[in-house]
Parts: C-alpha cells; sequence; structure tokens
C-alpha cells in the first residue's frame, strides 16, 4: 500500500492529522477506511464494499447505496423464488441476486464463497470413478424402465392420443 502526502496527489482527502492520504496500490486492497481490506480464508477477493470511493466516504451516502444495492437484490432473489415452480432459470436469478448482495455485504460474500466452495466439491466428488459409475448405472435403468413403459403404451394403445382412447 502506497502513502502519499495531499500535497503530492494533490486533493484534500486523507488522514486529517497526518496529512497522508492512503492510496490503494497494484495490489487490489483498499484503504482502512471501511473499504476492502481483508480477504478471506480462501485467499480471495477481499471482502467489504465495493461500493465506489465517492460513496463509501459520506456515511449518509453509503447507507443509502447499501438500501437500495439490498432493495434490487431482494426484488432479483424474490423473482427467482418466484420462478422456482414457474418457468423460468429460478436458482440462476436467485444466485444473481445473490451477488448483487454480495456487491456490498460481507454475508452474501461469505455465503457466495462458501456456495462455490461446495459445488467444486460436488464436482470433484461426481469425478470419482466409483460415483460416476454408480450415475452412470442410475441413468441406464432410469431410460430402460422409461422405455418400457412407453413400449408397453404403444403395445395396448398404439400411436393414439390419451384423449382419444376407446375405453370399452
Amino acid at each position: 500500500m502506497t502513502v502519499r502526502s495531499d500535497k503530492a496527489r494533490g486533493n484534500a482527502g486523507g488522514n486529517t492529522r497526518t496529512g497522508d492520504a492512503v492510496v490503494p496500490d497494484d495490489s487490489g486492497v483498499r484503504a482502512p477506511d471501511g473499504g476492502e481490506g481483508t480477504t478471506g480464508a480462501d485467499g480471495g477477493r477481499p471482502l467489504g464494499s465495493r461500493a465506489p470511493h465517492f460513496i463509501r466516504r459520506s456515511r449518509p451516502l453509503h447507507l443509502s447505496w447499501q438500501v437500495a444495492v439490498f432493495l434490487v437484490g431482494l426484488a432479483v432473489v424474490v423473482a427467482g423464488v418466484i420462478m422456482l415452480p414457474l418457468p423460468g432459470p429460478g436458482w440462476v436469478v436467485i444466485f444473481l441476486g445473490m451477488g448483487i448482495w454480495a456487491t456490498e455485504f460481507v454475508w452474501a460474500q461469505l455465503a457466495l464463497r462458501w456456495t462455490r466452495r461446495k459445488v467444486a466439491e460436488a464436482a470433484q466428488k461426481a469425478m470419482d470413478p466409483r460415483v460416476r459409475r454408480r450415475n452412470i448405472t442410475l441413468t441406464a435403468i432410469g431410460l430402460a424402465v422409461i422405455a418400457g413403459i412407453g413400449g408397453w403404451y404403444l403395445w395396448k394403445y398404439g400411436i393414439t392420443m390419451p384423449w382419444k382412447i376407446d375405453r370399452s
């Protein structure tokens, strides 16, 4: 992290006691002004608000920003929940809403990291040869049952639509 004086930067922000401004360097870790300073255990992206600096500087503006982000994320999550029983990509929209929340709230960032970790673990487990063999066997059995039911239906009724079946 690079510390430069306000005179060198040409602005009046920064630490009022020393006159120094904390400027993010190439590491991507932001200043200790409530921004992104803590990284997660997985060494991923830093936790915290991703709001622009001019918004984080003003507490009332930042609070308004958080309320707006929360309401937009809530609307997207509710739309995803509504799409679960209806046609539409419900889970995708729910995770999109969580992603919107994660731009501002640490709890959502941690929830998304946990979800990513669990999905990666499930993908790794699915690649296990025994699990793959079991899944292929169950899929083959399921397809055989569906083919048997379809064959029985064609043998019994032929290619007749269900609403035209003679009940005699």
